[in-house]
């Protein structure tokens, strides 16, 4: 899938990290979410997977956007 498929529910792209590299939420056509954040190794994931972290800001206004 490619960005222009997904509904970015965070960041405006005004803001001081640019249009495309701020941590944001993204929701997919089938309902679920890709999260875009700092890559963390906080411990060891399964294969395929991975971590990331982003702000608790990012979150907020994910769930806003979602009308929750």
């Amino acid at each position: 899938m490619t960005r222009a498929e997904l509904t970015r529910l965070t960041g405006s792209g005004n803001g001081e990290c640019g249009k495309d590299d701020c941590p944001n939420v993204y929701r997919t056509a089938t309902g679920s979410f890709l999260v875009q954040g700092e890559a963390s190794n906080a411990f060891d994931t399964p294969a395929g997977e991975g971590l990331v972290e982003i702000p608790e800001n990012v979150l907020r206004e994910a769930f806003h956007a979602l009308g929750w």
